[in-house]
């Protein structure tokens, strides 16, 4: 029995830290909704963000702390400024001092020798001494000590990094995966690198530079896709990972293949192709975005959006905005249309989810609205 309520507790607790949910301002006050947009917590901060994992960072006053899924004060709100948690740990400001906190709030790695207070990502955060970065993980200890000059963020588990005015790729360990030989090189996306030697832009395949000879631009791979866009001729195509042309350069410009299709603009109408190449929707719009799992794209022929399916059809009418505003302005590169089965849109001057069916969540508007993390 004693069994039994232990599973029941840990299956409750876990599908609390599991349950999705979106920041809203309603009134002034934001709270947190659930997918049947349903007050989960409910709007009582006068400034918050989306939750970063199990925690978001709320403010009370002029103070910021943390708060859990259930809309506790995990870390009480005493600090001037404060960055996400990550693996446990997060950058706070305090009586003008950047130091590290664990999530019950109490100082750590005090003793770690930095110039500079970095917020971690991914498990990892940059030290700098003298002008060279290292780097320490999510326990404080040094695993690359300080050496590089310049170092980018971590990306999927590689950071770019340069050394001898060349640039390369290094892992969490602080050991070179591409080795600094480019004059530009891309985040790894999919295992797909990107990269320029004087000029030439090309790929790197299996740590071996292919040169794709007149080409002016390779746009970055992205998630797990095997094909990105190309510029050659002040035209764009689209490449596959080999760096085989599959979409000859004839737009002007184009986005990135989403279940099947891709947005695609000429003469300053877009439409949609194949992974062949061939026109499927017709070039016709004034804007264009990805199509989303649920079949559906945002397309618009003026100024407001509506959706359409992978026929061209009209299923959502034109009379939204999807553009990111408000407390979005917290992120960058946020997505339109619809994720997870539920799209984020502003009508008039009130934003709201609809579903595919162009049905409004819990029929409600709201001042603000973020995505569901």
């Amino acid at each position: 029995m004693k069994k039994l309520i232990l599973l029941l507790l840990i299956f409750v607790v876990t599908a609390v830290s599991a349950q999705e949910l979106a920041l809203a301002n309603k009134d002034g006050k934001f709270g947190y909704i659930n997918k049947k947009g349903e007050w989960h917590i409910q709007p009582k901060f006068k400034k918050a963000h989306s939750f970063s994992g199990d925690y978001a960072i709320a403010f009370e006053g002029k103070k910021v702390g943390f708060i859990n899924r259930k809309g506790e004060w995990v870390v009480k709100p005493t600090f001037d400024k404060v960055k996400n948690f990550d693996s446990g740990i997060a950058v706070v400001l305090k009586s003008k001092r950047w130091f590290y906190i664990n999530t019950k709030g109490e100082e750590v790695f005090a003793d770690v020798i930095t110039d500079k207070i970095y917020d971690f990502k991914n498990g990892v955060a940059f030290i700098k001494q003298n002008d060279l970065i290292g780097l320490i993980d999510a326990t404080g200890k040094v695993v690359i000590a300080p050496k590089f000059l310049k170092i980018k963020k971590f990306v999927n588990g590689y950071a770019k990094v340069k050394e001898n005015e060349k640039w390369g790729l290094i892992d969490t360990k602080g050991q070179y995966f591409v080795k600094p030989i480019y004059n530009a090189i891309s985040n790894v996306y999919g295992g797909n690198i990107t990269a320029k030697i004087g000029e030439t832009h090309g790929l790197v395949i299996f740590g071996e530079f292919k040169a794709m000879e007149g080409t002016q631009k390779i746009w970055d791979f992205s998630r797990n896709d095997k094909i990105t866009y190309a510029k050659r001729n002040d035209k764009v195509g689209f490449i596959n990972s080999r760096g085989n042309w599959i979409v000859e350069p004839t737009y002007d410009k184009v986005r990135s293949f989403r279940n099947g299709l891709a947005p695609v603009c000429k003469a300053k109408k877009w439409g949609y192709i194949n992974e062949v190449g061939e026109v499927v929707i017709p070039l016709q719009f004034r804007d264009a975005e990805l199509f989303s799992t649920v079949g559906l794209a945002p397309v618009k022929s003026a100024k407001l959006w509506g959706f359409v399916d992978k026929s061209g059809k009209e299923v959502i009418p034109q009379k939204y905005v999807i553009t990111t505003g408000g407390v979005s302005l917290f992120k960058k590169n946020t997505e339109k249309g619809f994720i997870n089965g539920l799209a984020r849109v502003k009508y008039k001057k009130t934003w709201g989810f609809i579903n595919s069916k162009g049905e409004l969540l819990n029929d409600t508007w709201f001042i603000n609205l973020e995505d569901f993390k």
